[in-house]
């Protein structure tokens, strides 16, 4: 099976399971109708999808080939077993993107991109792929400096690529795990209830909870937050200064960095 198809057929499976166990199993009212929401999450999605584009033959796994075609970055000095080296890869290109997600809120030109994705008034599996088109081309070119400083195999940049994707939307789930289940699971990987966290219009709490896949490095960094402090049914998701129907709709959000 084809690249390509694999990661098709990983976002499609994961999009319908978690949608199904919202549907299910959910762990929050709604507080909007899924419709409008889910189409404009889900185009912004397709959108994101046409600016990688812009950037022809510029993807992670291509450079990734590059790099290791060329003996390029830190990884490439080690002789290690192709299992461990993709393992290493993986761990190394997840802690770079919880350095990107913390730069995210920090400086103020990338919050202006990636506050589209916080501003959701509601929180789902859609979420986690609701990005502004800017901050998608960004991300991309970011892994592809990350990759050429530390060299991780292609194969590893595949394996993150796929994990990151479909964590991302696991994470953000309107759904409830077992709390001993979620404790035990977020030991290691980040869960939905810890996630969600970071979606509260508090703000010691948007600023902390950064990890999409892997939760150590929240714990490491010191920016872990176990539970929200108004519980999982009551804290209010979204941005303070945008609880109206404005984030629902595709062109405020594509307009909001530059307004």
């Amino acid at each position: 099976m084809e690249q390509g198809t694999i990661r098709l057929v990983t976002f499609a499976s994961v999009l319908i399971i978690m949608a199904l166990t919202e549907a299910y199993l959910p762990r929050r009212k709604r507080t909007l109708k899924r419709s409008e929401r889910w189409l404009t999450n889900l185009t912004l999605s397709v959108v994101n999808i046409f600016a990688l584009k812009l950037l022809g033959p510029i993807t992670a796994i291509a450079v990734a080939n590059y790099v290791v075609a060329h003996d390029i970055g830190l990884l490439s000095f080690l002789s290690l077993p192709l299992w461990l080296s993709v393992v290493l890869g993986v761990i190394v290109l997840d802690m770079a993107i919880y350095a990107q997600h913390v730069a995210s809120h920090k400086f103020p030109l990338l919050w202006r991109f990636h506050k589209v994705h916080h501003a959701d008034p509601d929180i789902d599996v859609t979420t986690g792929i609701r990005f502004h088109p800017v901050e998608a081309l960004f991300s991309m070119l970011y892994k592809c400096l990350i990759i050429i400083i530390l060299g991780p195999l292609p194969i590893a940049v595949f394996v993150f690529e796929v994990l990151l994707n479909a964590s991302a939307m696991f994470n953000h789930a309107n759904t409830k795990l077992p709390l001993r289940l979620d404790n035990f699971i977020r030991k290691l990987i980040v869960t939905p209830d810890m996630h969600r966290v970071h979606h509260s219009t508090i703000w010691q709490e948007t600023d902390s909870n950064y990890g999409f896949f892997l939760s150590i490095w929240d714990r490491l960094f010191k920016t872990y937050t176990a539970q929200p402090q108004k519980g999982h049914n009551e804290m209010v998701i979204g941005l303070e200064e945008f609880q109206t129907q404005s984030p629902v709709n595709l062109l405020w959000n594509l307009k909001l960095p530059f307004k």
